[in-house]
């Protein structure tokens, strides 16, 4: 039997889909490894249970309607759910950018998304390209007093950042960690050069080795439709899938030894500390203590 979620992952919200997809009849979901069913009730109103044994299902579990999904939680979380300002800017395009499916780690999922340095080699010509490979120096730092991990100060070349972008250009980079499986990235807006884009991914884990991605966007992009902004996203995130689900092993080791970091890891390193430090163990090698 697969070894229970813990306390500190419990305690955290997730997204369980797209708010606008839940339908009116009682649906089957999964989080951390426990089945829940989720449904509306005749007010409009989503409801999610946890489906126990025997078939019976639990109390109503808290929810969030937030960003374009229902969030919930199996535990007691501390806070409420971050907050990204830039989502309620009314100039902003919200870009929904659907689901996907990955067999790895969730923790893994999210360290994915703080690497630079396989742009070139699984983004090439999009997010990087030889013989721009360097990852420059930046900075990483534990937020005490809002408990996240930042990296800030990065910079990568891009022959096309976006999709609205027009030829390659040095892209400007802020990683920001707000949950142990949740992230964002704001990063250089072509459209807009004294503001941020920001492109967020929301990880759901199913089970320690399962997951599913849910990536959203606030963008500032006037020109290019819903359909061909939803489908580069995509592309991006498949590209990851297949080295995602090629790792190994597929659970996130916190073990410092057991992955030799290099120096544009830090952001890695950092992200692995604070987990280790909040107990966070589902998702990887570890055992709780």
């Amino acid at each position: 039997m697969a070894r229970p979620a813990e306390k500190a992952s419990l305690d955290q919200w997730y997204v369980i889909d797209i708010a606008a997809e839940i339908p009116a009849e009682a649906k089957p979901n999964r989080l951390l490894g426990r089945d829940l069913v989720v449904s509306r009730d005749p007010a409009g109103t989503v409801i999610v249970r946890e489906k126990l044994e025997g078939g019976a299902l639990g109390e109503p579990l808290p929810t969030r309607d937030r960003y374009g999904f229902i969030w919930t939680t199996l535990g007691t979380p501390e806070r409420e759910l971050f907050d990204i300002p830039e989502a309620d800017e009314p100039d902003r395009r919200h870009v929904v950018c659907g689901a996907v499916a990955v067999r790895a780690s969730g923790l893994r999922i999210v360290e994915n998304f703080l690497d630079m340095a396989h742009f070139p080699f699984v983004h090439t010509d999009i997010l990087g390209a030889e013989p721009h490979t360097e990852v420059r120096h930046y900075t990483t730092e534990i937020r005490r007093d809002v408990d996240e991990v930042w990296a800030t100060n990065c910079e990568f070349f891009q022959p096309q950042a976006a999709l609205s972008a027009s030829g390659g250009i040095m892209t400007q980079y802020m990683y920001r960690v707000a949950a142990p499986f949740q992230t964002l990235l704001y990063k250089t807006c072509p459209a807009a050069a004294n503001r941020w884009d920001v492109i967020c991914l929301f990880v759901q884990p199913l089970d320690h080795d399962r997951c599913r991605a849910h990536p959203v966007m606030f963008i500032i992009d006037d020109e290019s439709t819903l359909t061909s902004m939803v489908h580069f996203q995509q592309l991006i995130f498949l590209q990851d899938r297949i080295i995602l689900e090629n790792q190994r092993p597929r659970l996130l080791p916190l073990e410092p030894r057991a992955e030799i970091p290099t120096r544009a890891d830090i952001s890695s390193v950092a992200y692995r500390r604070w987990l280790k430090e909040k107990g966070v163990t589902f998702g990887t090698a570890e055992r709780a203590a």
